[in-house]
């Protein structure tokens, strides 16, 4: 497993710090660009399949870079502000039983490794897409883990570069991270499978002055 130590959180002050300039930038429904969605996040009025058209442009390039046979599964994208609070707060409850003992800073930081606080969350901007891999026939490929499996459930193993990953897998992992990170997406480490751009998780980790896409509600 990797350590946190090593890794900066969503909860970390420095993250929130980031300046957002929002560029006023639409949301767009990936599911009219050839993008392949998949079941697991569907909802009434299809939030999930919504992202910043600069997000949607970026995953294009990155499927039009993969291996022959090979398509990005989106699985969600934008998430409504109250939703995201729900899922805060729901696993910072998880982990308050767990851990009776601990602060509320250390369960705010521990929380972020798998929902990001609601102020500042990707998902809630249009600007983070969680995706894994398919073949041509539709068969998403070995990634290890389960996508959105907690850092409990699967033994820290959903963490980017988690040790003890068999080959197959580490392999797949490396070839979506290439796609995207040449794209111009970044990883939150804790995730294999959460990427984003624009935000300011990824303007942090871009060193740019500012985030281009702030919280929105449609």
């Amino acid at each position: 497993m990797s350590d946190d130590a090593e890794i900066v959180l969503m909860a970390d002050p420095r993250i929130a710090a980031v300046p957002v300039r929002e560029c006023g930038e639409a949301l767009r429904d990936v599911r009219e660009s050839g993008l392949r969605t998949g079941e697991e996040r569907l909802d009434e009025k299809g939030y999930y399949a919504h992202l910043r058209t600069g997000v949607v442009q970026r995953l294009l390039r990155a499927q039009e870079s993969l291996p022959a046979g090979l398509r990005l599964v989106m699985v969600e994208g934008y998430r409504p502000p109250a939703l995201q609070r729900e899922y805060f707060e729901e696993y910072e409850a998880e982990l308050r039983a767990l851990h009776p003992h601990w602060t509320a800073t250390e369960l705010r930081s521990a929380a972020s490794r798998y929902v990001s606080p609601p102020e500042i969350a990707p998902h809630s901007a249009g600007a983070a897409v969680d995706l894994t891999l398919a073949d041509a026939d539709g068969r998403e490929l070995d990634m290890g883990t389960p996508m959105n499996a907690s850092p409990e459930e699967s033994a820290g193993a959903c963490y980017t570069h988690a040790l003890g990953l068999s080959p197959q897998a580490r392999a797949n992992r490396s070839v979506l991270g290439a796609a995207l990170s040449a794209a111009g997406l970044v990883n939150y480490p804790t995730e294999w499978w959460h990427w984003s751009y624009g935000d300011r998780y990824w303007a942090w980790r871009t060193r740019a002055a500012e985030a281009r896409y702030g919280t929105r509600e449609i």
